[in-house]
């Protein structure tokens, strides 16, 4: 794709990485038969070669307009068309600048700014987040529905583990995840201590970035960045007195931008190198079970069985198949142990989480989730699990099946193990 960015933007970091991008799309339109927008509205502009069309056009200094505006929030960022495209087009990257510089161009509504500021500063605040989510979990049957499926009903979270072992990994606790299933991250704690390693959560780390970023609240995002680095580096650099093996994630929407640290903060003098660290050190929790295959096998030999004898459905996260590359080890790790798990038909397709979507663009949302719903119950599921926590509320929201994270079938079936 030929490009003549505009001055504005043409000799800066975003522009020339941009320029990179675009020219490296050649109209093949392979991505539109995997974008779940275009599927359902069948609108070029609502695909990733028409929305690439549009950034182009900004870029090289036509005015953005509000349709412009609606076309780029309706795109879901599951990255979907990145693992379609022949050309290795990195869209999520493109999609993040060009929606920027529409933001700064394009002044959005009232109502639409009043909801965008306060998801970027409710959901990646725990102080703020936690005591709202306890009082909507006390008061839940009064709620509207809409709200209701914003409210998982209240969980236990168990017993966290007290032994140390000398093999230590950093764990990020997220900024929802904690209030609203506390289970998945001490599930994933009994089980990592059941292999003899130790999960440590730095108090001081908190959001990814991703909320704040993903909104266009860049420069807030890149912030949540650089807290959570300086929260974890002297875990990382032993000056908290040992050296941690790996930073895990549970939440493959945070993993994917922890991941991506690295690149998002390359141009910060003071916080490049450490972020790249980071992002080396990062690793879904299914890229850690692997190397403990054989001895998790053992100790859970007939145990998934006699504890849960359930056939499960498996919803891969965009975040993890498309954003991180990550497919078929969780359905490796889950098989090995024992569990009857399937996947649906076009299990590569958003479930219509992503993020704050369901929030911003409910209608698409739901058409989404319901979608993947139908998919996976014709799969007659006693159990729907997936790896991040977007996914698994907005799924239970439409069907009254168990949705759990795949992490908790092991922590069970581990118990008296």
């Amino acid at each position: 794709m030929q490009t003549n960015l505009a001055d504005f933007i043409r000799d800066t970091p975003e522009g020339k990485e941009a320029d990179a991008i675009l020219r490296s799309c050649v109209h093949c339109g392979f991505c539109t038969a995997t974008c779940p927008t275009y599927q359902l509205l069948g609108d070029e502009l609502d695909g990733p070669r028409g929305r690439i069309y549009l950034i182009k056009q900004v870029l090289e200094g036509k005015q953005a307009t509000a349709a412009t505006q609606s076309h780029l929030d309706r795109c879901l960022t599951c990255r979907n068309c990145e693992s379609t495209c022949p050309s290795g087009v990195q869209y999520g990257r493109l999609v993040d600048i060009g929606r920027k510089v529409v933001e700064d161009q394009v002044p959005r509504p009232l109502g639409q700014r009043i909801v965008r500021t306060t998801l970027k500063t409710l959901l990646p605040n725990k102080w703020l987040f936690n005591p709202a989510m306890k009082a909507g979990q006390l008061v839940r049957p009064l709620l509207p529905q809409k709200l209701q499926n914003k409210v998982p009903v209240k969980q236990d979270a168990g017993k966290w583990p007290t032994r140390t072992h000398a093999r230590k990994m950093l764990m990020l606790d997220g900024c929802v995840q904690p209030a609203m299933s506390p289970n998945i991250n001490s599930s994933t704690a009994r089980v990592l201590d059941a292999l003899g390693v130790e999960l440590i959560v730095p108090p001081k780390a908190g959001c990814c970035g991703a909320i704040r970023y993903h909104l266009n609240d860049q420069d807030g995002g890149l912030n949540d960045m650089r807290r959570n680095i300086d929260a974890w580096w002297p875990y990382v650099d032993g000056s908290a007195g040992f050296t941690v093996e790996a930073i895990v994630m549970n939440a493959s929407g945070c993993g994917a931008t922890v991941k991506e640290y690295g690149h998002l903060l390359q141009h910060d003098a003071a916080y490049a190198a450490k972020a790249h660290r980071i992002a080396q050190l990062t690793r879904d929790i299914s890229e850690i079970l692997p190397d403990f295959e054989a001895e998790l096998a053992g100790k859970l030999k007939g145990k998934i069985k006699d504890k849960l004898n359930a056939r499960v459905a498996y919803h891969p996260p965009c975040t993890l198949q498309h954003g991180q590359k990550i497919r078929g080890k969780v359905e490796q790790i889950l098989g090995s142990a024992g569990v009857d798990v399937k996947l649906c038909a076009d299990s590569h397709l958003c479930c219509g989480s992503a993020g704050t979507y369901s929030v911003l663009q409910p209608e698409l949302s739901y058409r989404l989730r319901d979608n993947k719903l139908n998919n996976l119950q014709a799969t007659q599921p006693d159990m729907i699990v997936s790896g991040n926590i977007g996914c698994l509320t907005h799924l239970q929201s439409g069907t009254d099946t168990p949705v759990k994270h795949w992490i908790e079938l092991l922590d069970a079936a581990l118990v008296g193990a």
